[in-house]
C-alpha cells in the first residue's frame, strides 16, 4: 500500500481550515448589509468566536481576507493563532515568522506567521497575527434566510484598534471578498462544498451579499440571478493592496471597459488608460470602498464635458458645483422615471458592443438638495493606479454575480427596471 495517503489525507485535512461541523450542508449562505449613512460604507453582520459575538464589518468587495480589531475584549475559548510553516500560513501565502514580547492574547503569540491586514478606506496597512476561530452566518434556498451554520476554523487576521481609524462607529474590521483563498467567498465554497460564486446587491438602505449560486429571490418573487449579463473578469497582476509582497497579484475585481458612451454617443477618450499596464496600472476596477465612482483626470474631463451637453440638450440647467461633486444641475427640467432621474444615460462598453453596462438616473444622479442633482462621479487625478473605479452608488440596486471559478461577472442592471430594489430579499421569514 501507498504509505503516502494517509500523509496526503493528514495534509488534506490541514490545509481545509474553513472546517465546516455539521451534517447539514447550505447551498448558499447569506448576510446582510446596510448603509452607515456619515461614512457611505457597507456594514455587514456575522457571529465569530465562542461564544459567539455579533460583530459589525464593513464590507470591502476586493479585501483580501476578514479582518478584526484583537485588542479591544477579544475573548474567545477557540481562537487559535497559525503557527509558523502550518498549511494555514501557506493558505494565507504568510511565509514570515514572529514573536510576540508580551503576555500570549489574541493577536499576541509566539511561533506564528502574520498577513498585512488593510483599512482600504484609508489605505493604511499593518501587519497582524493570522489565526482561525468559529465563524457562524446564515443558510438560504435563496427565497429566506435558514437555519445558523458554523466554519469552526476560519482564518483571519488580528489588527490592532488604531486601524479602525476611518471605518464607521462600532465595526469592529472588515471583511474582505477578494480573488484570495482565505477571502469569505473561497472559504465559505471550501467549507461547504459550494461553487466559488458570491452576490452583492447594496442599497442606500438595506441590501444583502450571498454566497453560493442562486436563485436570488427579491420580493415580489423577482430571482435576480436571471437577470443577469455576464463580462469577464480579469486578474491585475500587480497587487493594489496598501501593502504587499512582491509579485503578489490584486485581490480586486476588474472588468475590460473599452469604451464609454453617453445617450449613445462615444465619448472621445484615451482608450490606452483602459487597458491594465505591466506594472498594474490602468484598468477598470469595482469597489464598495469608494463611494462614488473615480475617473482619471483626462476620462473625467471627457465624460463630464460630453455629459453637460447631452443635459443641455434636454434643457437641464448646470449650477454650481456642489463638493465632493464637480458637475451639478437644477433639478427643474428634471423629470422622475421609475430609472430615477430622467438624465442621459451613461454606458460602460464591454467586451463588445452588445454588452453594455447601462448607469441610468439612479445611479448616476445624486440628490445634494430638492432643487439640486449632481453627477455622482469624483475626479481622481492624473495618474491614479486605477484608470475607473466604479464605486458604492453606482452599485446600489444592480445586483452583481462574482463566478471566481469561470472569472466572470454578472450584473443584472438597475433592478428598478425589474420592479425590485436591493432591499427586497425577505429576511424577516425563515426557510
Amino acid at each position: 500500500m501507498d504509505k503516502s495517503i494517509p500523509f496526503l489525507l493528514f495534509f488534506f485535512i490541514a490545509i481545509a481550515p474553513a472546517f465546516a461541523q455539521q451534517s447539514f450542508r447550505p447551498k448558499a449562505l447569506v448576510v446582510p448589509v446596510t448603509k452607515d449613512a456619515p461614512t457611505l460604507q457597507y456594514i455587514t453582520r456575522i457571529n465569530q468566536r465562542t461564544p459567539l459575538v455579533p460583530l459589525n464589518l464593513v464590507l470591502d468587495l476586493g479585501g483580501q481576507f476578514l479582518w478584526v480589531d484583537c485588542d479591544n475584549n477579544y475573548t474567545s475559548s477557540t481562537y487559535r493563532p497559525a503557527r509558523c510553516r502550518s498549511a494555514q500560513c501557506s493558505l494565507a501565502g504568510a511565509d514570515g515568522c514572529g514573536e510576540c514580547f508580551s503576555a500570549p492574547r489574541p493577536g499576541c503569540n509566539n511561533n506564528t506567521c502574520g498577513v498585512l491586514p488593510d483599512n482600504t478606506v484609508t489605505g493604511t496597512a499593518t501587519s497582524g497575527e493570522l489565526a482561525e476561530d468559529v465563524v457562524s452566518v446564515q443558510s438560504t434556498n435563496g427565497f429566506n434566510p435558514g437555519r445558523n451554520v458554523t466554519v469552526s476554523r476560519f482564518l483571519f487576521s488580528c489588527a490592532p484598534t488604531f486601524l479602525l481609524q476611518g471605518l464607521a462607529n462600532g465595526v469592529s474590521g472588515m471583511a474582505g471578498l477578494g480573488r484570495t483563498r482565505i477571502a469569505f467567498p473561497s472559504q465559505f465554497a471550501s467549507a461547504f462544498s459550494f461553487r466559488r460564486k458570491f452576490a452583492i446587491c447594496l442599497s442606500s438602505s438595506n441590501g444583502v451579499v450571498f454566497f453560493g449560486d442562486g436563485p436570488y429571490v427579491l420580493l415580489p418573487n423577482v430571482d435576480a440571478s436571471q437577470l443577469l449579463s455576464f463580462t469577464p473578469l480579469f486578474i491585475n497582476p500587480v497587487s493594489t493592496a496598501s501593502a504587499f509582497s512582491q509579485g503578489e497579484p490584486s485581490a480586486e475585481y476588474f472588468i475590460g471597459v473599452k469604451s464609454i458612451r453617453i445617450d449613445e454617443k462615444v465619448v472621445p477618450i484615451n482608450t490606452t488608460l483602459l487597458s491594465i499596464d505591466n506594472k498594474g496600472v490602468g484598468g477598470t476596477k469595482i469597489s464598495t470602498v469608494n463611494p462614488y465612482t473615480v475617473l482619471e483626470a483626462s476620462i473625467f474631463k471627457a465624460v463630464t464635458e460630453a455629459f453637460i451637453n447631452a443635459s443641455a440638450a434636454r434643457n437641464i440647467t448646470r449650477v454650481a458645483s456642489v463638493a465632493p461633486f464637480e458637475v451639478c444641475f437644477s433639478s427643474e427640467n428634471v423629470l422622475s422615471t421609475r430609472l430615477g432621474a430622467s438624465v442621459p444615460t451613461i454606458e460602460l462598453v464591454l467586451q463588445n458592443e452588445n454588452v453594455v453596462w447601462r448607469i441610468f438616473g439612479a445611479n448616476s444622479m445624486v440628490g445634494v438638495s430638492d432643487e439640486v442633482l449632481c453627477l455622482g462621479f469624483v475626479n481622481g487625478g492624473k495618474n491614479p493606479t486605477t484608470s475607473i473605479v466604479i464605486g458604492g452608488y453606482q452599485l446600489e440596486n444592480n445586483l452583481l454575480q462574482f463566478d471566481l471559478a469561470s472569472s466572470r461577472l454578472g450584473f443584472s442592471s438597475l433592478l428598478f427596471g425589474s420592479r425590485t430594489t436591493c432591499g427586497n430579499f425577505n429576511f424577516t421569514s425563515t426557510a
